[in-house]
């Protein structure tokens, strides 16, 4: 059948709910791939708040009249 690979798929949410409860970690590193996650929305972050801050800059310098 085409579809069995998307119908008959296993049933993993009795594990992960079990493997997020008995950690300790911080909930938002939990999950398997949430270093991954966590370092994208870091840097992002990091770039957005360096753009904020060199806008910033540039409007309260303003430009110089020769």
């Amino acid at each position: 059948m085409v579809l069995n690979a998307v119908v008959n798929k296993p049933y993993h949410i009795i594990e992960r709910q079990k493997m997020v409860q008995r950690s300790h970690k911080p909930i938002y590193y939990r999950l398997p791939r949430s270093n991954i996650y966590m370092a994208s929305y870091y840097s992002l972050f990091t770039v957005g708040m360096c753009g904020v801050v060199y806008g910033a800059y540039s409007l309260i310098k303003g430009k110089k009249t020769e």
